[in-house]
């Protein structure tokens, strides 16, 4: 946890009884959602595709207004304050919002001037997210000339042009180089030292543990699990079990497992199975005795939810990239 958690544990975004129906749709997107975040907080906001993690962003950056419910961002309303808002946060978009034959610098200056920097400000501010992207030697080339990493790196500086309380990132690592990857943890990091609020979207499991403090999960347009994920970790124990195959496992397996005591939520996929038990060693020895009948070689097996892809899926039912 940082200094700055430390010192000032207010919260920064509030939803409270949260709802979003579109015209003409049978249920919520999003289903009366709860949560806070600290003031610079790393908090990322998991879900499987459909889940109504778009349109949750959507309304935490003041894109599109709720149904129902009660919203804060910053202290203030979206729906009478977006102003006030927009000139607090930052939005890094999952495909990259740029003007292709415009230069790295000329996309900064012109984005920059919309959120009403100019002059010397705006060169300084110019200047230093080059500098925090390492694309000062890039500066002059056409955004359609750089990769697909450089690029990532311009549209993270985007939108921290005007050097925002809180941060938002949509899928920021995805299709990139893996050197990009780590740059792009380490700037982040950074910045949430110095005190930024970061809300963060991934569909990679490994980074969002490496980055969070906290993390939300929705499903169905609801949050079913929410907290530190150590503790979300340790609340699962002795819960989860995951076995892990030599063979390919057979398409009617599912719902032998099903069948086995006290489990429940069964994900079976390729050569691994994923569950949850209400009494995993009855659950070891049944699975164990289900596999040797099957023929299937078992090369490993947990329990507990190890880590945070295992959470998910006991949790939800999918993988994230589902």
């Amino acid at each position: 946890m940082t200094d700055a958690q430390n010192n000032d544990k207010s919260a920064v975004i509030e939803a409270k009884g949260l709802v979003k129906r579109y015209s003409g749709a049978s249920v919520n997107a999003v289903d009366g959602i709860d949560f806070t975040v600290a003031k610079g907080c790393f908090f990322g906001l998991l879900g499987p595709n459909g889940a109504g993690k778009t349109t949750l962003l959507s309304m935490l950056t003041t894109l599109m207004k709720p149904t129902l419910g009660d919203l804060r961002i910053a202290g203030c309303n979206p729906e009478k304050e977006a102003r006030h808002i927009r000139e607090c946060i930052g939005f890094v978009p999952q495909e990259a919002a740029l003007y292709p034959t415009l230069t790295a610098r000329e996309n900064l200056n012109f984005f920059g001037s919309m959120q009403g920097l100019s002059g010397s400000e705006l060169k300084e501010r110019v200047e230093s997210c080059l500098d925090i992207a390492k694309l000062s030697d890039y500066a002059h080339m056409a955004v359609e000339k750089l990769s697909g990493g450089l690029k990532r790196r311009l549209t993270i500086v985007v939108g921290l042009i005007h050097n925002p309380h809180i941060l938002f990132l949509d899928e920021p690592t995805v299709g990139i180089d893996p050197q990009s990857r780590i740059f792009i943890y380490d700037k982040l990091k950074k910045l949430n030292r110095q005190g930024m609020t970061i809300v963060y979207t991934s569909h990679y499991m490994e980074e969002v543990e490496r980055l969070c403090h906290e993390i939300a999960i929705i499903d169905q347009g609801s949050i079913i699990a929410g907290g530190k994920i150590e503790e979300l970790l340790a609340g699962q124990g002795q819960k989860v079990l995951e076995v892990r195959t030599a063979e390919a496992l057979p398409v009617d397996l599912k719902a032998k497992v099903e069948a086995l005591g006290g489990v429940s939520e069964v994900y079976v996929e390729g050569k691994s199975i994923t569950m949850r038990s209400s009494s995993p060693q009855r659950s070891v020895i049944e699975m164990v005795s289900l596999l040797e009948s099957e023929g299937i070689n078992i090369l490993s097996m947990c329990h507990g939810a190890t880590n945070l892809e295992q959470l998910f899926i006991a949790l939800t039912g999918s993988r994230l990239r589902e």
